[in-house]
C-alpha cells in the first residue's frame, strides 16, 4: 500500500506528463498563436546553450536548474494558451476540464484596493 507521500509524488510526475502532451499538442494546432510559440523554442535555446543559471558541472544543481526552466517553459506555453482550445485538447485527452480549472482557480490573483486602519 502507497503512503500519501508516494500517491503526491505520483500525481506530481503524472501531471508533469500530462502538461507535456498538452504542449506537444498545443504545439501542433494552427489556432495557438505563432508568437506564443516563441516560448517552447526559448526554453529549448536556454537548454541547448553554454550559458546557465547554475553550470552543469555542479552535479545535481546544474542539471535541476535546466528541469526547472523545461517544466516552467511548458507550463508557461500552456497558460498562454488560449483557454478553449486547451479545454478542446485536454477533453480529447480524456482529462476532466472541471478539474483543471479547479486548479487554475486556486492559482489565479484577485486585484482588489485595501486600507490600513489604525486601533
Amino acid at each position: 500500500m502507497m503512503s500519501g507521500d508516494q500517491r503526491r509524488s505520483l500525481g506530481f510526475w503524472a501531471d508533469i506528463v500530462r502538461y507535456f502532451r498538452l504542449a506537444w499538442r498545443l504545439w501542433w494546432d494552427r489556432r495557438v498563436p505563432a508568437g506564443l510559440k516563441l516560448v517552447p523554442i526559448l526554453t529549448a535555446l536556454y537548454l541547448l546553450s553554454p550559458v546557465d543559471f547554475v553550470p552543469d558541472w555542479l552535479l545535481g544543481l546544474g542539471q535541476l536548474d535546466d528541469l526547472g526552466a523545461l517544466v516552467l517553459g511548458v507550463r508557461l506555453f500552456v497558460h498562454l494558451a488560449p483557454p478553449e482550445i486547451v479545454a478542446q485538447h485536454l477533453e480529447a485527452m480524456g482529462f476532466p476540464v472541471n478539474r483543471w480549472r479547479e486548479v487554475d482557480e486556486e492559482l489565479q490573483v484577485i486585484d482588489a484596493e485595501y486600507e490600513v486602519k489604525e486601533e
